[in-house]
């Protein structure tokens, strides 16, 4: 993997002093991404890095940033970094004002829940997500109708309307084990239907899903893993279950994006492909300098609107602050709190 010797900016202007003077006061903060973020890019993150860093002191406010945040967010600025579970864990345990939550808006939804006392703010409030944007609370009132008695499971990519009207929440990471914990033959789980039949091919149990799927894990198909594997000699293809089952059925391994960075770090495979969001494989890399990451991806366009900038403006502004009707928060607050239960 290249890595890249720091640019020589111009300094006959003020905007290239300014920005050579804040390359050089967080060059220790560019050090831990420079083998994945060109210096040219980072001469213009430098001084939004620093202000987050001053601003976070001052709110005393701390950055929750998803496994897909850009490296620059990720190893920079963030104080708490993970999947959605990881996430929803540690939001429980913050000691700070104010979450800044870098990621999409189901996840400072469940920030809020477990921290209704706190400020929790996210950077872009049009950060969305296919699989949330798929269902409404009216939609699983009609499924509890159409299937009585059944439980119902809800991904956590949910809106919080969505999660109040479900018996308990699920991740990729935690899913088989929520669905085996009710002890039952069949349940309802939504309402992504790839990873519902990823599921259901590993417990056994039946599972009525609903028909929505993740717009970055969908497009990926098994004729890209056999290509990969013909253009890449013995490497070791990780899928997120998001994807169809027969891209799990080509793969080598299928997990959470937890899952996957400890598969990586265990099992050290000389070379390795992510089948997941871009910023993944940057993030994952970034510790592993021996591995050769072949990057074939899919860019969630959600994620990417969060950015420096618009942490910073967030944290200056207190802008883009989440809210959740007490009604609907009691109740879907306790589906979060029974999947942490589990």
């Amino acid at each position: 993997m290249v890595a890249f010797a720091q640019p020589a900016l111009a300094e006959t202007s003020g905007a290239g002093s300014a920005l050579s003077e804040a390359f050089a006061r967080t060059a220790p903060l560019y050090e831990r991404i420079r083998r994945v973020v060109p210096p040219a890019d980072w001469a213009f993150f430098a001084e939004d890095a620093e202000a987050i860093l001053r601003l976070k002191r001052e709110r005393n406010a701390v950055i929750l940033a998803h496994n897909y945040q850009t490296p620059e967010i990720f190893h920079c600025v963030a104080d708490i970094v993970g999947d959605s579970l990881a996430l929803a864990r540690e939001a429980m345990r913050v000691d700070a004002d104010v979450i800044v939550l870098a990621g999409v808006y189901f996840m400072a939804e469940t920030a809020k829940l477990l921290n209704p006392g706190k400020t929790v703010l996210i950077p872009d409030a049009g950060a969305g997500c296919s699989l949330a944007d798929s269902i409404t609370a009216e939609d699983v009132r009609l499924m509890r109708q159409a299937h009585p008695g059944l439980p119902v499971i809800a991904y956590v990519n949910t809106s919080a309307a969505v999660k109040a009207e479900v018996d308990v929440c699920c991740t990729s990471g935690n899913a088989a084990r929520i669905v085996k914990s009710f002890g039952v033959p069949k349940v309802i789980m939504l309402p992504d239907q790839y990873l519902a039949k990823n599921v259901a091919a590993e417990t056994g149990i039946e599972i009525i899903s609903w028909a929505g799927q993740c717009e970055v894990h969908e497009r990926f198909t098994a004729e890209d893993v056999r290509e990969l594997r013909a253009a890449n000699p013995g490497v070791t293809v990780l899928v997120h279950p998001e994807c169809p089952p027969e891209v799990v059925a080509e793969a080598d391994f299928a997990g959470s994006t937890a899952a996957m960075a400890d598969y990586v770090g265990q099992k050290r495979p000389p070379r390795v492909v992510l089948l997941t969001e871009c910023s993944m494989s940057d993030n994952v890399a970034v510790h592993y300098p021996d591995i050769d990451f072949v990057r074939p991806c899919n860019l969630c366009p959600h994620m990417k609107k969060i950015t420096l900038s618009n942490i910073r403006k967030a944290l200056e502004g207190n802008l883009h602050e989440v809210t959740i009707e007490a009604s609907v928060a009691e109740r879907a607050r306790a589906s979060v709190e029974r999947m942490l239960a589990l």
